[in-house]
């Protein structure tokens, strides 16, 4: 209870400092009644909490059909892959609806996703889609960089900005244009929470009890896209999110499964993107910098750590049960 209690003082704070602090600072008093509280910076927060719970549960789906912490959106294709459905249009001067770019972005992602799969013979083994999921990361990434070259300098700043994942200037119509992905997604994460706990034991157990584990993969790259595409459509791909949220989810319920921790890592990605909005927004004000440079530069070391630290606490426990187990045989 300590620990919700503390998330939630948590996001009060970053709450009143997200919408006080800024140009120009508002009042506590204040909040309710200002336009640039209730039309710029309160949408912008909520969209940070959204994109952010969206991209922590997305990591700990990856993460756990591959039963590798690494397998995150940006190394198996799908961020990638919706970032140059989007970008590719504005380089070509295709005009494009507004309302039809979470589609662009859809369809790249998954054609990044089934590239990787496809090269990797469909999740034949994990770390096999996880070398394969890189190279096809690095080679979209390559043609992102080709369009770059082909981009007036107008457009090259605003792909540039773009493709390091901002939340400046959204409004009230990119938040609401997620419902309808979240709307599928969410059902689809309740029903694929405790298949992706039955993965975890291995594909022999989880095929003995029953799973089909190639199919279980598709379906959870399925729903990790209909969750990192969308958002990837209105704020760019904020970088590694998807990494350090389910982290921490598993640093909270060490004990957990994928049922428990599906929750806490969407909670803890809400609450990282917001963190670092904080310095996007603050830290060179009144200039803006992008929010997935704070949540690469941030999170990257911090998921590093983490995973450092439960590497020991596993070898720690390890020897503990050996020698108990020992001292009991003795």
């Amino acid at each position: 209870m300590s620990r919700r209690l503390a998330l939630a003082c948590g996001l009060l704070a970053l709450t009143v400092v997200g919408l006080g602090f800024g140009t120009p600072y508002v009042p506590l008093t204040d909040l309710a009644g200002e336009f640039v509280v209730t039309e710029l910076r309160l949408p912008r927060l909520v969209l940070a909490l959204v994109a952010g719970a969206c991209l922590g549960a997305a990591g700990l789906v990856l993460q756990e059909a591959l039963r590798n912490p690494l397998a995150v959106p940006e190394m198996l294709g799908v961020s990638s892959g919706a970032a140059l459905g989007v970008a590719a249009p504005l380089v070509l001067a295709v005009p494009v609806p507004l309302a039809a770019q979470p589609l662009l972005a859809v369809g790249g992602a998954v054609i990044g996703g089934v590239l990787t799969l496809l090269a990797a013979g469909f999740g034949r083994s994990p770390s096999a889609v996880l070398l394969t999921g890189a190279a096809v990361a690095a080679a979209l990434q390559a043609t992102l960089l080709v369009l770059m070259v082909l981009a007036d300098q107008l457009d090259l700043q605003l792909i540039y900005r773009y493709l390091l994942g901002s939340l400046s200037a959204r409004t009230w119509d990119d938040v609401t244009g997620l419902w309808p992905w979240l709307a599928l997604a969410v059902p689809a994460l309740v029903l694929c929470a405790p298949v992706l706990s039955v993965l975890r034991l291995g594909d022999d157990d989880a095929r003995a009890l029953g799973v089909r584990v190639r199919h279980a993969r598709l379906a959870a790259l399925g729903i990790a896209v209909l969750l990192i595409a969308p958002v990837v459509a209105v704020c760019g791909p904020v970088a590694w999110v998807g990494f350090l949220a389910p982290q921490l989810a598993r640093r909270l319920r060490p004990d957990g499964d994928a049922v428990r921790w599906l929750p806490w890592a969407a909670v803890w990605g809400a609450l990282v993107v917001a963190l670092a909005d904080l310095p996007a927004r603050l830290a060179l004000r009144p200039i803006e910098t992008p929010v997935g440079a704070w949540t690469a530069l941030l999170g990257v070391p911090a998921g590093v750590v983490l995973l450092k630290t439960a590497g020991k606490r596993r070898g720690t426990r390890t020897v503990a049960a050996k020698e108990y187990a020992g001292g009991a045989g003795g």
